[in-house]
């Protein structure tokens, strides 16, 4: 059984830093692509961050590029959100993500269907 596991939410002040992490077990990940989701309140949940199984390359939404660094471990079979500069938008429930088809980029338009979710971490950024 496939399970994704968060940690390193919290509550920090604007222009802070926090770093996500999300270690899988179940099976081994290294040749899928992993990546971040968030939701906030009253929004659809979308891709913040992804990164390929051999971590040649990654993906940011525009509003993060710059502060925060996606980053993997397969040996650990792990995952990790660097982010600084956090500003109150940021504030979110971040979700983990593993796409279930091996060699397939995590994307904006990947149907939840085909993801492995995590159980989410709270980051809420205040002023």
């Amino acid at each position: 059984q496939v399970q994704l596991v968060e940690s390193g939410g919290g509550l920090v002040q604007a222009g802070g830093s926090l770093r996500l992490s999300c270690a899988a077990s179940g099976r081994t990940f290294s040749s899928h692509a992993m990546g971040w989701f968030r939701q906030a309140p009253g929004k659809e949940r979308d891709v913040v961050a992804s990164i390929n199984w051999s971590a040649g390359y990654t993906y940011y939404t525009d509003s993060v590029k710059g502060r925060f660094t996606i980053s993997r471990d397969n040996a650990k079979n792990t995952v990790y959100l660097q982010m600084n500069s956090l500003k109150p938008e940021d504030t979110a429930v971040y979700y983990c993500a593993v796409h279930r088809r091996p060699q397939t980029m995590l994307v904006a338009r990947t149907t939840a269907a085909n993801i492995y979710w995590g159980q989410g971490t709270q980051v809420t950024v205040s002023l």
